[in-house]
């Protein structure tokens, strides 16, 4: 039986799948458990449809997974595509939600917050955005450190111990009463949040070629719904001594306004953890214990060496996806910063003069918008288009993004309807843009070389993508304050471009299984 290859030939694999050779796969999707598989009657001329491929036995550890799940003892399912492991996918969308939460429940008051501390208005914007890097920079210290740490310890291990992190940098952030507290609260929550990358792992050991079309949307719900839940929280429960004075009459409330907040958010964390204890199933194969396993296969496993840094840099696919990747963070940032800082504006200042109620529940219809196109748009996109040219084409759209914000101001004075409907199809475009990421993931994974590297290779990525973040948001908010009159919008839609420019080297290294996939739309 021999194992089945991999191709690196991007013009094959970005090929329709129908007309790939059978002995041809999409990755590694069958090598988790470092046993091999065969194809119905493969022959090296032989050409057959990629649904062929869904059918025939394996041994994957999603399969396992999925065996486990129902009830099932050794065989897995033979269908035309490898049906979903659907608890393991909610738990691991609860635990992914808890971040956009934390990070997000601070956006609506932010600017309010910071003006409480006597800082200068002037400055406020700057601070802002200070508050916003400092979180990417603790993250990048050590995210990739995660990363490696869970292709050695577990996933399981790393994604709790980050969620903890992530709640008591949370919980001091609401006691805060200074610029440099809230600086130490965030680089605390940012330094335990490199479990991202460890989820999308978790991710892509959890499913396949013929699934992941499926998957990957549903796990990118997680951010949407956690982008509209977060603001909510913030713009909802922040001063609740004036908001809710029967309930938060008492003295502490007048003294921390923006605790509460706080603790509501981080009690997702908190049950993030406590729902992945009960329900999260380890993925790393070398710590899975299952009866499939051949101890000898990995105890093999463990003496291999993994790749170094230089070493996974050096792949021409992996790297192109780390520059373009930061260049995709960099400009989404800038632009959910930018964006917040518009509509906080004055009008007389080309602003929206939005409250902060009003900001939270502009951000909570981003969220909205973002979650109709992930369940409506992203899995017939990912099953029916070529995965790097529909990466370059939403990174593209980035620039009308921004060169479209200070038009708002044109509805200021307008009709709240027409206000609202000009943010809502501004912020749907920015949404659509973001499909980036769900792309992203999928490319990253058939880039990794190998399953046992595939932390490494999303950490390494994620690496890059925080880079760009840790400075977007101050860099975004100096623009903004220095160029008045719309020309920070033009500057950053330039800038775009640029970072557009960077995904001419992104190819196809994986793709999903559109025959399988389609299925499910059909």
């Amino acid at each position: 039986m021999s194992q089945r290859t991999l191709y690196t030939d991007p013009t094959h694999l970005c090929r329709p799948l129908n007309t790939r050779l059978e002995s041809s796969d999409s990755g590694y999707e069958t090598g988790y458990d470092t046993e091999t598989s065969t194809l119905l009657s493969p022959t090296p001329t032989e050409t057959s449809s990629l649904l062929a491929h869904a059918i025939s036995p394996s041994s994957s550890s999603r399969d396992t997974l999925v065996a486990a799940e129902e009830g099932e003892s050794d065989s897995p399912k033979t269908a035309g595509m490898t049906p979903v492991p659907t608890r393991q996918l909610v738990v691991l969308c609860i635990c992914r939600i808890a971040d956009p939460v934390v990070f997000t429940q601070i956006f609506p008051y932010i600017n309010e917050m910071l003006t409480s501390f006597a800082l200068e208005r002037e400055r406020v914007p700057f601070y802002a955005g200070l508050v916003e890097s400092v979180f990417a920079v603790a993250q990048l210290a050590t995210i990739y450190f995660w990363a490696r740490m869970s292709d050695r310890f577990g996933r399981r291990p790393i994604i709790f111990l980050g969620a903890f992190g992530m709640a008591m940098g949370t919980l001091l952030f609401g006691l805060s009463k200074s610029l440099p507290a809230v600086l130490f609260a965030r680089s605390l929550g940012g330094l335990f949040s490199g479990n991202v990358a460890v989820m999308h792992s978790t991710l892509g050991e959890l499913t396949d070629a013929t699934n992941q079309a499926i998957a990957f949307p549903i796990y990118g719900l997680a951010w949407p719904l956690g982008s509209i839940i977060g603001p909510l929280i913030g713009g909802t429960f922040s001063n609740p001594a004036i908001h809710f004075p029967a309930v938060f009459a008492n003295s502490f409330w007048q003294t921390y306004p923006y605790f509460l907040p706080s603790v509501l958010s981080a009690c997702f964390s908190f049950g993030g953890i406590a729902l992945g204890y009960f329900f999260l199933q380890e993925t790393l194969p070398s710590k899975r214990s299952t009866a499939a396993s051949k101890p000898e296969q990995e105890s093999s496993d463990k003496e291999k060496e993994s790749l170094s840094t230089r070493e996974l840099l050096a792949l021409p696919a992996l790297r192109a996806l780390c520059i373009s990747g930061s260049g995709l963070s960099f400009i989404s940032t800038a632009f959910d910063v930018t964006f917040v800082l518009f509509c906080y504006d004055a009008v007389e200042r080309g602003g929206l003069g939005f409250s902060a109620a009003e900001i939270g529940m502009a951000l909570a219809l981003a969220g909205v918008m973002a979650g109709l196109i992930q369940v409506f748009i992203t899995p017939i996109l990912l099953a029916r288009c070529d995965l790097a040219r529909l990466y370059r084409m939403s990174c593209l759209l980035w620039v009308p993004c921004f060169f479209c914000v200070p038009l708002l101001s044109l509805f200021a004075t307008s009709s709240p309807a027409a206000l609202w409907t000009a943010i809502a199809a501004l912020l749907g475009l920015s949404k659509i843009a973001c499909l980036a990421y769900a792309t992203g993931m999928i490319l990253v994974k058939g880039a990794s070389p190998s399953p046992s590297e595939l932390g490494a290779s999303n950490g390494l990525v994620q690496t890059f993508m925080c880079a760009s973040r840790s400075f977007a948001p101050a860099g975004a908010s100096a623009l903004f304050g220095a160029l008045a009159g719309g020309w920070w919008a033009m500057a950053l839609g330039i800038i775009a471009l640029g970072c557009w420019v960077l995904t001419w080297g992104v190819v196809c290294e994986g793709e999903v299984d559109r025959d399988a996939a389609a299925c499910g739309f059909e």
